[in-house]
């Protein structure tokens, strides 16, 4: 995925006018199939961008995760913290993009997993990492 990665020139160039230095830590686990998809996306506008990024494992770093559940309660993975340049938080995402985890959560939950997966890779797929960028983005824009 990474090889593919393409940060459309638009999202770099808002990323490179956000100021201050940041600091991205991601949860996550090498079988998570939503971290395949969009950390490749998020690291490479990390480093195009020049902010500090740091992959933790999620079950190493219960602490961590368990201060970042989805709705309350939920490990689910990956999560990426946003740190400002004093190592303060502004925010995270995760753990994956607002439209196709609200579709997951609700029409994706009563298929069966095998065909729920399938739909979930093709948005994946379709999308190129757009979404993602955008709400990553839209957390530091929050915060500047």
């Amino acid at each position: 995925v990474w090889d593919r990665v393409r940060v459309p020139d638009e999202a770099l160039e808002e990323a490179r006018q956000i100021p201050g230095g940041w600091h991205l830590v991601a949860l996550s686990e090498d079988w998570c199939g939503d971290a395949v998809n969009t950390l490749p996306v998020i690291a490479k506008l990390a480093e195009l961008a020049g902010w500090d990024m740091r992959v933790m494992s999620r079950d190493d770093n219960p602490d961590l995760m368990d201060a970042h559940l989805t709705n309350g309660r939920s490990r689910s993975i990956p999560i990426v913290i946003v740190y400002d340049e004093d190592f303060n938080e502004v925010g995270w995402w995760g753990p994956r993009p607002g439209e196709i985890q609200s579709w997951v959560m609700n029409e994706g939950l009563a298929m069966p997993s095998p065909e729920r997966y399938k739909h979930v890779r093709r948005w994946y797929a379709r999308d190129r990492g757009r979404t993602t960028l955008a709400e990553i983005l839209d957390i530091f824009a929050k915060a500047a």
